[in-house]
């Protein structure tokens, strides 16, 4: 994922591409983890690249 790959839901740079039957939704950290739950079991494939915040932004 790029920093051109942004959240669906709120337009923050996307960490996780969640891919569906009908399609493909990209998250930030924050709507990741606040969605999770109504993904998960529908999903085909979750690409979760929220490591990279630790690695690009620090532990904080």
């Amino acid at each position: 994922m790029t920093a051109a790959d942004r959240c669906d839901r709120c337009g923050a740079q996307a960490y996780v591409r969640v891919e569906l039957p009908s399609g493909e939704l990209l998250f930030c950290g924050h709507h990741a983890r606040a969605h999770a739950d109504a993904y998960q079991s529908v999903a085909t494939h979750i690409q979760d690249e929220t490591d990279r915040l630790h690695a690009e932004h620090g532990a904080g």
